[in-house]
């Protein structure tokens, strides 16, 4: 299977979260993180290339495991776009 069969078969957002002292990414209904990171902002910018690639949501959480964020990609598919 090539990568774009990979993306076209797995939609799930990726989430970007907290645990275990690592900030980690997932795609949703994943049971396992798909990458780690030492930082936040590591993990974050890993997050917002696979969701870009995938073409889903991007949901950041704070280290409290509350959203802080979240971004829709490709943009025109955001439901509520910010104004101006």
């Amino acid at each position: 299977m090539n990568l774009e069969e990979v993306l076209s078969v797995a939609k799930g957002d990726v989430e970007t979260y907290y645990e275990d002292g690592r900030w980690k990414n997932k795609i949703e209904g994943g049971e396992r993180a798909s990458s780690t990171a030492d930082t936040k902002a590591e993990a974050q910018a890993e997050g917002r290339r696979m969701a870009q690639e995938r073409g889903v949501e991007h949901v950041i959480k704070k280290q409290d495991g509350t959203i802080g964020e979240k971004n829709t990609y490709p943009r025109e598919r955001d439901p509520n776009p910010p104004a101006g």
